[in-house]
């Protein structure tokens, strides 16, 4: 069978061929639109067992075209579909099989070809720039993408099942639900954009495991909140709420050294022990959390038993060369990490710890808006937007109890914008 799958009878000889599992990519018109707003050039599947990939093309200047739905039963009957990235590919097919083998810390760079690279200089506004690219160059691509990526198939730790059985779904979820803008006012700020909904792009690949939030130039993980540009974002529905974790890195850091607060108020809970206002105490924790414990708190009991975590963490990282992750079962492991120190480690044991109960955090709430109108539009670390329906008003007193549930506490604001005042 040749390489090429441009018409039904084709696709009808692949789907008989009884391959169970494959890799699987899919090449979009552009690859810097997003996701919900592209669509389907062709999709590559290299079955395991087969000595080679098939394109599978729905549309391009080169190939007759099937249609999508075709393609997508065919990529049903495989039991299992391994991928370079789950979260993308879920927006194209909603698939339950596909499984990501490039998870955290894996950040996996795409291979290029010149071509692809002259086409893209010259026209990179081109939104089906990859209708007009050969289709053999981008079959060159994928074929150089398995080739590097085949060797993590065969593994499949705790963490693998956790980033594939939650954080790919939750991430694809609220990146689906896109925000609504004021268009003048969002020109003025960010870019051009030619609808009234803008999405998200959550970078899961990173070092620490912690995503970042960053689309065409836009860090939507960190909007100035001083400067205006929040006003752009509006909900399509009544107003927005924002429910912030208060303290959370000082709280989390209690649940993994087993340290209950006295006070709900916990920064004004450290101000009672350094013997200064609550601002100030908020200052000096963060700076302890993140720079090290200062020499004069280290007998407080809270500290105490945070250097003793440091300390028990960095004997194991180089007993055993690695350590595993609360929740999610991710492992630093030295041989892969550079400049390491105690302080460090902890740190990055830190984010991982606040990721992951993020994920189930999210993962609760969107069991709570599924087949609402109200919408989780924006996740930044410790606060969570919510897009409400006024009709829905009970469902915050439900998603206020999933924070209280992980024994967190929180504020909420409530906007006719994002620009809480």
């Amino acid at each position: 069978m040749y390489w090429l799958i441009e018409d039904l009878e084709q696709l009808k000889v692949f789907y008989n061929s009884g391959y169970k599992e494959a890799f699987v990519e899919v090449i979009p018109f552009n690859n810097f639109e997003h996701p919900t707003q592209n669509n389907v050039s062709a999709v590559y599947v290299r079955p395991i067992e087969a000595s080679k990939g098939f394109m599978l093309c729905s549309r391009h200047s080169e190939t007759l075209g099937i249609e999508l739905r075709h393609i997508e039963e065919v990529l049903k009957k495989f039991n299992k579909l391994y991928c370079r990235d789950k979260k993308e590919l879920l927006h194209y097919f909603p698939l339950k099989t596909l499984w990501d083998i490039s998870p955290p810390p894996n950040t996996y760079i795409r291979p290029t070809t010149q071509t692809h690279e002259i086409f893209y200089n010259q026209h990179r506004d081109n939104r089906e720039i990859n209708v007009i690219i050969p289709i053999v160059k981008h079959y060159e691509i994928c074929e150089r993408e398995y080739e590097d990526l085949k060797v993590n198939i065969s593994k499949n730790t705790q963490y693998d099942e956790f980033f594939n059985s939650k954080t790919s779904l939750v991430f694809n979820a609220i990146e689906r639900s896109g925000i609504q803008v004021h268009i003048p006012t969002f020109e003025d700020y960010f870019h051009p954009i030619d609808s009234e909904y803008v999405y998200s792009q959550y970078n899961l690949k990173t070092l620490t495991t912690r995503p970042s939030n960053r689309f065409k130039g836009v860090n939507y993980a960190a909007l100035n909140k001083d400067n205006g540009c929040r006003k752009s974002f509006t909900p399509r529905n009544d107003e927005f709420i924002e429910i912030d974790i208060t303290a959370y890195h000082p709280t989390i850091t209690g649940h993994l050294i087993n340290y209950i607060f006295a006070h709900d108020d916990i920064h004004a809970a450290f101000g009672k022990m350094y013997g200064v206002d609550r601002d100030k105490a908020k200052e000096l924790t963060f700076k302890q959390l993140y720079g090290g414990i200062f020499k004069e708190y280290r007998e407080i009991d809270f500290f105490k038993r945070v250097g003793g975590y440091i300390n028990e963490k960095w004997l194991e990282f180089n007993t055993q060369g690695y350590i595993e992750c609360d929740i999610s079962n991710y492992r630093f492991k030295k041989d892969s990490l550079e400049n390491m120190n105690p302080q460090k480690l902890f740190n990055y044991v830190l984010q991982n710890y606040e990721t992951s109960q993020n994920i189930l955090i999210i993962w609760d709430i969107l069991s709570i808006l599924r087949g609402k109108k109200s919408k989780l539009v924006l996740y930044t670390y410790d606060s969570f937007l919510i897009d409400l329906n006024n009709e829905e008003q009970g469902l915050v007193e439900d998603v206020q109890k999933v924070f209280k549930n992980y024994k967190l506490n929180t504020t909420i604001k409530h906007g006719s914008n994002y620009d809480f005042r």
